[in-house]
């Protein structure tokens, strides 16, 4: 089999997220990914036997949700930055629209497999810890999922499940609370 061009791979990607943003996992069809992309629908076939992985591929390859872990040379700036780059993700279309779609698809449809989306990010997402480590910004015991969750969890809270605005400064605040403790952070204000 060869290779399929990388310009016809990100038409399909981009197609398959944006569809998934607006029709949702139900509506999502390989049929309407190949109309959008212009791929025949057996070339997709070929490549990602079901719209489960098709949209999995996507979800983790995607130019839409490119991800670039920061380097600002502390681990406070690059969990700002990271912070910052979420907060991006879950309010700014398209990508707070696939992402929410692809989250609600991934809690309803166990197939989709959305922990290969996370495990992707978090094994970027672990060289800032491990940086952190070698300047001595972090102890060996500090665990990077733990806290990547408090502060992937204050932003999806937030955004998605409150429906609330995410104010200038929301990213610095939370991680102020994660790493110097809630009343550092709050008499900061």
């Amino acid at each position: 089999m060869t290779c399929m061009a990388p310009r016809k791979q990100r038409e399909i990607f981009d197609a398959t997220l944006r569809l998934v943003a607006e029709r949702g996992y139900d509506g999502l069809t390989v049929e309407g990914v190949a109309e959008r992309s212009g791929v025949n629908k057996t070339t997709i076939y070929r490549w990602w036997p079901s719209k489960a992985a098709l949209l999995g591929a996507a979800l983790v390859e995607s130019d839409l949700l490119a991800f670039t872990p920061p380097d600002t040379g502390s681990l406070r700036g690059d969990l700002v930055a990271l912070a910052d780059q979420l907060r991006v993700l879950l309010t700014e279309p398209p990508s707070a629209d696939i992402a929410v779609a692809a989250l609600a698809a991934a809690v309803r449809h166990p197939e989709l497999d959305g922990r290969r989306f996370f495990a992707d990010r978090f094994a970027r997402e672990r060289e800032i810890f491990e940086r952190a480590r070698r300047r001595g910004e972090l102890p060996p015991s500090a665990d990077p999922m733990l806290l990547l969750d408090l502060l992937a969890g204050a932003f999806w809270m937030r955004a998605v499940l409150r429906g609330l605005p995410v104010p200038e400064g929301f990213a610095a605040e939370v991680v102020a609370a994660v790493l110097d403790g809630v009343g550092a952070a709050s008499g900061s204000r």
